[in-house]
């Protein structure tokens, strides 16, 4: 069996995948990857079918050691990447470049210079055990593969050009066939990000000065932000023109829901299945992805799609 061994995790590391859709009769959401788009790029990257397991990285600042040889990306946070062969040759690399690995490299993903979350795929998908049908680590229902540690062996799973004979060029037609692909646009440092949203289900129990409020200011992200949600504050909370309780109701990624003190929760992959406070707006998924980028004091502004 072919395995990944963690070398060194940084901020925190997980297992995503595109996560386990359809329990929420059971209480549970549907977790997976924060940033959808990132995660599918590092997957089509390295030839893995859209639903093969990833490393989510806060930050990035992971190294895994390979003992096969199998192909590997960084997508998601820009971040330094090193390719150390077993001998103590470094290999220059890159975020957003496939990554050629052999028998006994250290593949070291430095500290992101921007945004928040880095991912990492390698050739066959990470082959964890999965849990309900997914190998997604879910923070809040605390389900799933468990967070990486140092010394955990990750079994890479099986796909076509992965294992041996493929430094050889066997199954060469089934390699992924791009060397690199452009990095995402990035604001300009102190630029806030712009996050699309269409109204939500509740936005009748706000004033009609909502969409004003909303779009029409900046908002900053709180340090207690995490997978759950992207929590904000600003210098004008949104105000309710319904006051009374609203009875819970099922929610879903992308959800802006606004508590008593005014200032939108932006929901992520691993939000409760209901919530008890109106939902003004829902993000565009792309924006989503954008938002679960954000930095603790980073600055967004919402813009309405329609």
């Amino acid at each position: 069996m072919s395995t990944l061994t963690v070398v060194q995790v940084g901020y925190g590391v997980t297992t995503q995948d595109l996560g386990r859709p359809g329990l929420s009769d059971m209480g549970l959401g549907a977790a997976g990857a924060a940033d959808r788009g990132s995660a599918a790029l590092a997957n089509r990257m390295v030839g893995n079918r859209p639903d093969a397991a990833v490393l989510e990285a806060l930050l990035g600042s992971v190294t895994l050691r390979t003992d096969t040889y199998t192909v590997a990306a960084v997508t998601g946070a820009p971040c330094p990447v090193t390719i150390e062969r077993a001998d103590g040759r470094v290999h220059g690399a890159a975020a957003y470049e496939v990554l050629l690995l052999e028998p006994g490299d250290t593949l070291r993903v430095g500290l992101a210079e921007e945004r928040l979350r880095a991912y990492v795929a390698v050739r066959g998908g990470v082959g964890v055990d999965p849990v309900l049908g997914s190998r997604s680590w879910d923070s809040l229902a605390q389900l799933g593969p468990a967070p990486l540690t140092v010394g955990d062996v990750l079994p890479i799973g099986a796909g076509p050009g992965h294992g041996a004979g493929a430094e050889v060029g066997v199954g060469v037609g089934a390699w992924p066939v791009v060397d690199a692909v452009p990095p995402p646009l990035l604001p300009w440092p102190g630029d806030p990000v712009v996050l699309d949203v269409v109204p939500g289900p509740r936005d009748d129990w706000f004033t009609p000065e909502w969409r004003t409020t909303l779009t029409g200011q900046e908002f900053h992200v709180s340090p207690d932000s995490d997978r759950v949600g992207v929590r904000t504050t600003a210098a004008t909370p949104l105000v309710r023109a319904v006051t009374h309780e609203l009875p819970s109701e099922g929610v879903e990624t992308g959800s802006l829901q606004v508590p008593p003190a005014g200032f939108p929760v932006l929901f992520l992959a691993d939000h409760p299945v209901t919530g008890g406070y109106p939902v003004v707006a829902v993000l565009t998924p792309e924006s989503v992805d954008r938002a679960a980028q954000l930095r603790p004091g980073d600055t967004l502004r919402f813009r309405t799609a329609r």
